[in-house]
């Protein structure tokens, strides 16, 4: 435990700015913009807490059903938003994020006595896309702050309301916050999925295959000279032969 505290307030907070830049979390969210993590985010899912984001760590939709403990080191009387988003999953725009949850004017590190600006959303990273981001971004804030155009309604099942970008966020209130924290995690496609978009969104779930082409043969000629002996192998049907069987 020591040995991670002093790393905490040495060098981790560098270690995970190279991190995230390798990622491409600053890329996505901040348009190549960084900053130095100097505050630790400890967020845990399931009730034993064993399924921990740290930073680039696998979690599987189904560990991230409900929404995580998160805490802190923050000092009385201060105030923070936390934001987790997805930069891989929207299913329209290559440049827009989903907003999974956001809480601000939390009053220290009491993540539950903010104000919820939009509810918990379990990851649903669509079938065949393979590996996605989830980010979390802690904002320090210098006061309290006026998110009244940024509440969704409650709940918020519609995509096009949770469309989000970060970069836009921060931007419109900048004067008033600063990011502070950051962890991450990678998930892909599991049953859970499915129940997310059928019973939560209320929507058919997209699924993203590849269409193997047929393999191209050139046209067949009556006398393939040089050709090896399984030269009409190519060219037959492929379904069993029936001649000969009686």
């Amino acid at each position: 435990d020591r040995v991670q505290d002093t790393w905490e307030k040495t060098s981790g907070p560098f270690h995970v700015q190279r991190i995230a830049d390798h990622y491409g979390v600053f890329r996505d969210l901040f348009a190549d913009a960084y900053f130095l993590p100097q505050v630790t985010l400890r967020i845990c899912y399931g009730r034993d807490g064993a399924a921990r984001v740290h930073h680039g760590n696998r979690l599987t939709p189904s560990q991230a059903a409900s929404p995580p403990e998160v805490s802190f080191d923050a000092e009385p009387g201060s105030l923070w938003t936390l934001l987790l988003t997805s930069p891989d999953e929207h299913l329209q725009e290559t440049q827009a994020e989903y907003v999974h949850w956001l809480v601000g004017n939390v009053p220290g590190a009491a993540v539950r006595e903010g104000q919820e600006l939009c509810h918990y959303l379990p990851p649903f990273p669509a079938r065949g896309t393979g590996f996605q981001r989830f980010v979390y971004v802690l904002f320090k804030q210098e006061g309290l702050v006026d998110f009244q155009e940024e509440v969704r309604p409650s709940p918020c099942l519609s995509l096009q309301e949770r469309t989000f970008r970060t970069l836009d966020f921060y931007r419109k209130h900048q004067d008033r916050m600063t990011p502070a924290g950051l962890a991450f995690f990678q998930s892909q496609w599991d049953e859970s999925v499915t129940d997310t978009f059928h019973g939560v969104l209320c929507m058919r779930e997209p699924v993203f295959e590849f269409v193997r082409p047929p393999v191209y043969h050139p046209p067949q000629v009556k006398y393939p000279h040089g050709q090896p002996l399984r030269y009409l192998d190519r060219y037959r049907d492929g379904r069993e032969h029936t001649y000969g069987i009686y």
